[in-house]
C-alpha cells in the first residue's frame, strides 16, 4: 500500500512538476512561525541605517525559512528521491547533486554575515568556495561560449576559460539578486517571476525529450522544474510575510513587527539556484544535434534570452558598479544608487516600486521569447538598448523632481 502510493506520488509529480509549489508553500507556512519566534528570541533582527528603508527592528533570517523549505521538498520530490543523476541534460554534469552542497555553503555564507556583518572580502571568499563546489566539483558550468569571442566549444586544452567564466558568472549572479533586495518583496518577486520562466521551460522540455524517449535528458530537466517550482512556494510565504507583515500588538514585542527580510542568506542562496538555471537552460541549448535545432522549444540566443530574464538585476548592478568606477570609488561601495532608490526618491511606496520593477523585467523576458531564434549579438543589443533607454527615462524622471524640490524651496 505505502509503495503504492509513493509510486503514485511519484508519477504525480513527474507529469505536473508544478504541484511540488503547494507542499512547498505549506511546508513554509509551517515553519515560518517557528523561525519568527527564534528570530525575535534570539535578537536576529536588522536595526535601521543610513542606506535603510524600513523602520523598527525586524527579523532578517527569513533565508532559514527558504532555505529549511526548499532543501526538505526538493530533497523529498526530486526523482528519484535526493540522489540524481544530474540537474542538466549533458553528459559534462555527472555530478550535479554536489551543487547541494554548494547551496548550503553560500546559504551560511549569507547566515553569518547577517549575524556578525562580516567584511567583503571574507563574504566574497565563502562566495568563491560556494561557486568552487558548484562550478569546479559538481561541474555545473558553461562549456560553450555561444560564439562569444569566436569561441563556441572549449576543449580540453582550453578549460580554464569555462571555470573562470563560470565563476565569474556565478559571483555576479548572486551579487546581483543581493544588491536588489532593498525593498520589500523586490527580491522575492523577481525570484518567483525568473523560477517561473525557467520552471515552464524545463517541465516542457523535459516533457519533450520524454516523448523522444530520452529518458535520461527528461529526468534531469524536471528535476530543474521541481527546483524551480519548490523555491517559487518557498519565496511565495516569504513574499507574503515580507509584503504584508504588520505591526505586532504585543506591547513586549512593540517594536518587532510580523514581517521578515531574507537576509543575505537568502538573497545569495536564490543567486546561486538561479545561476544553476541559467546554466542549465544554456547548456541544454547547446547542440549541434539537427533534430534538437527543429525542436519548438529550441533557443538559439540562449544566452541572451536568460539575460533577459535577469535583466533589471543584472543591468542594474552593472550599471551601479561602472558608476562607482567613473567617480573613483570602490566598485563595492555601498550607496543609493539602485534603481529601487531612485524610485524611493521619486515618493513611490515599496509595493509600487516592487510592481514597477518586476513588471520590467517582465517584459524583457516576454522580448527574449520573441526574439529567442535571434542571433545572440542582436538580441543582446536590443536588450541593452532598451535597458539604457528605461534608465535613461527613469534618470530624467528623477533630475525633474530634484529641480521642482530646489524650485519649491
Amino acid at each position: 500500500m505505502v509503495e503504492t502510493v509513493r509510486t503514485l506520488i511519484s508519477q504525480l509529480i513527474n507529469t505536473y512538476p508544478w504541484c511540488v509549489t503547494f507542499f512547498s508553500f505549506v511546508l513554509g507556512f509551517t515553519l515560518m512561525p517557528i523561525v519568527m519566534k527564534v528570530s525575535i528570541k534570539k535578537q536576529l533582527v536588522v536595526k535601521p541605517n543610513k542606506r535603510s528603508s524600513h523602520i523598527g527592528r525586524i527579523p532578517n533570517v527569513g533565508g532559514m525559512n527558504i532555505f529549511s523549505t526548499f532543501f526538505i521538498t526538493f530533497l523529498i520530490c526530486a526523482i528519484p528521491p535526493v540522489i540524481f543523476s544530474s540537474f542538466t541534460a549533458n553528459e559534462y554534469n555527472p555530478n550535479s547533486q554536489l551543487a547541494l552542497a554548494g547551496f548550503f555553503t553560500i546559504f551560511m555564507v549569507g547566515f553569518i554575515d547577517d549575524m556578525i556583518d562580516i567584511s567583503p572580502k571574507s563574504k566574497f571568499i565563502g562566495e568563491f568556495l560556494s561557486a568552487f563546489i558548484i562550478v569546479v566539483l559538481a561541474g555545473v558550468r558553461l562549456t560553450h561560449f555561444h560564439g562569444f569571442l569566436g569561441i563556441s566549444y572549449i576543449d580540453s586544452d582550453h578549460i580554464w576559460m569555462s571555470y573562470i567564466a563560470s565563476v565569474f558568472l556565478f559571483v555576479l549572479l548572486t551579487n546581483s539578486i543581493n544588491l536588489i533586495d532593498g525593498v520589500d518583496g523586490l527580491a522575492t518577486g523577481m525570484g518567483i517571476l525568473i523560477s517561473l520562466f525557467f520552471g515552464i521551460y524545463f517541465q516542457t522540455t523535459g516533457a519533450y525529450e520524454l516523448t523522444n524517449n530520452n529518458i535520461s535528458a527528461a529526468n534531469s530537466l524536471t528535476n530543474l522544474s521541481i527546483m524551480a517550482y519548490t523555491l517559487i512556494g518557498a519565496l511565495s510565504i516569504f513574499f507574503i510575510y515580507n509584503v504584508f507583515g504588520g505591526t505586532s500588538k504585543n506591547r513586549k514585542r512593540k517594536m518587532f513587527r510580523r514581517k521578515i527580510f531574507m537576509g543575505d542568506s537568502g538573497s545569495l542562496l536564490l543567486g546561486a539556484i538561479i545561476y544553476v538555471f541559467v546554466i542549465s537552460f544554456c547548456q541544454y541549448n547547446v547542440s549541434q544535434d539537427i533534430a534538437k535545432q527543429l525542436s519548438p522549444y529550441y533557443v538559439n540566443a540562449s544566452p541572451a534570452v536568460a539575460f533577459c530574464a535577469l535583466a533589471v538585476p543584472l543591468f542594474d548592478t552593472l550599471r551601479v558598479m561602472i558608476t562607482r568606477i567613473k567617480k573613483g570609488d570602490s566598485p563595492f561601495k555601498a550607496d543609493k544608487n539602485h534603481a529601487h532608490h531612485l524610485l524611493l526618491s521619486l515618493g513611490m511606496k515599496h509595493w509600487q516600486v516592487t510592481v514597477t520593477l518586476i513588471s520590467v523585467n517582465a517584459t524583457f523576458i516576454i522580448i527574449g521569447i520573441l526574439g529567442k531564434n535571434l542571433p545572440n549579438w542582436e538580441l543582446g543589443g536590443i536588450t541593452v538598448l532598451l535597458a539604457i533607454a528605461y534608465t535613461f527615462l527613469m534618470w530624467r524622471v528623477v533630475d525633474v523632481k530634484k529641480k521642482k524640490a530646489k524650485q519649491n524651496d
